[in-house]
C-alpha cells in the first residue's frame, strides 16, 4: 500500500506540473493538426496525460474477461537546444472478474514502468531517442510481481507528411526483489504506423509485442482503430478507440480486445 501511494503522489505531482504549464501559457501556440502530429511521436515536447482503458477476452479457463487502466503521463524537459528529456510513466490499475486482491474483489495496482528518453531534434523527419527504463514494484497482491527492475529503451521515428511511423522498444531485467518470485526478463518491441488527415482523424496500427525470455513465451496484440482532437471548453483532449487481435499468447491468455484511450493535451510553446 505505501508503494502505491508513493506511485500516486507522483502522478499528482505530474498532473499537477501539466495543470501549471497550462496556466502559465499565454496561448496554446499549436494547430489541432500540428498536435496531431505531435501525438504520433512518443517523445515530442507536449505534455500530456493518456487515459488508456482496455479489455481483454476470454481468459481460460472461465472464458473470464480483464480489464486494465494505464495512467500515462507524458513530461518533456528542455535540457539544451539539441537535447530534451521526455519522461514516460505508466501506472496500470486492473479489474480480473473472478478473482481478488488485497485491494478489493478484483482490483489492484500494477507495477509502474517509467522511460526516460534523450531525444534529438527531429532531422528531415527522423527522431532518435533513447534512455534508461525502471520498473517500480508498485502492484498489489496478486497484480504485483515483487521485483525492482531497470533496462534499456529506444525509438525511432519518422513522419513525412500525414505519415508516422517506426519502432519503440525496451528491455527490463530484475534487479532485486524476493529469490523465491520468478526473475524478470523481457522484451517490448512496438512497430507503429499513423496516417493523419488535416482534420486531426488519425489511423492507427501498432504491434505491443513482448518477448518473455524466462518462460520462452510471445505476447502479440495487433491493434488497429482511430483518434481525433476534441475542445471541450478550450481543453485539447484526443479521443481514440481500437479493436485488439492476439497473434500470439500464452495458454490461456486472452483471444481479443478493445481500447479506449482520452489524452488530455497541455501544448505549450
Amino acid at each position: 500500500m505505501i508503494r502505491t501511494a508513493l506511485a500516486l503522489a507522483w502522478l499528482a505531482f505530474v498532473s499537477g506540473q501539466a495543470a501549471s504549464a497550462q496556466e502559465k501559457s499565454e496561448q496554446q501556440g499549436y494547430s489541432d493538426d500540428q498536435l496531431a502530429k505531435k501525438l504520433a511521436n512518443p517523445v515530442a515536447s507536449l505534455v500530456s496525460l493518456p487515459l488508456q482503458l482496455n479489455y481483454d477476452c476470454c481468459y481460460a479457463p472461465d472464458d473470464n474477461g480483464a480489464w486494465l487502466l494505464n495512467v500515462q503521463p507524458v513530461m518533456p524537459f528542455a535540457l539544451n537546444e539539441n537535447l530534451n528529456l521526455i519522461v514516460r510513466t505508466i501506472l496500470p490499475l486492473h479489474y480480473r472478474e473472478g478473482r481478488s486482491s488485497i485491494d478489493g474483489e478484483g482490483f489492484g495496482f500494477g507495477d509502474t514502468t517509467q522511460s526516460f528518453f534523450f531525444a534529438l531534434p527531429p532531422n528531415n523527419g527522423l527522431t532518435l531517442a533513447a534512455g534508461p527504463v525502471v520498473y517500480w514494484p508498485t502492484g498489489s497482491e496478486g497484480y504485483e510481481s515483487g521485483k525492482w527492475g531497470a533496462g534499456v529503451t529506444g525509438l525511432v521515428l519518422k513522419q513525412q507528411g500525414h505519415v508516422s511511423y517506426g519502432i519503440l522498444a525496451n528491455h527490463i531485467w530484475s534487479v532485486a526483489g524476493p529469490e523465491n518470485r520468478p526473475d524478470i526478463s523481457s522484451t517490448f518491441l512496438q512497430p507503429f504506423y499513423n496516417y493523419t488527415w488535416p482534420n486531426t482523424t488519425s489511423f492507427i496500427i501498432n504491434l505491443e509485442s513482448t518477448y518473455d525470455w524466462e518462460r520462452d513465451q510471445w505476447t502479440i496484440p495487433l491493434n488497429t482503430g482511430i483518434s481525433r482532437i476534441f475542445s471541450f471548453s478550450g481543453q485539447k483532449v484526443s479521443l481514440g478507440a481500437q479493436a485488439r487481435a492476439y497473434l500470439d499468447r500464452p495458454d490461456g491468455g486472452p483471444d481479443w480486445g478493445l481500447r479506449l484511450v482520452a489524452t488530455f493535451l497541455f501544448p505549450t510553446k
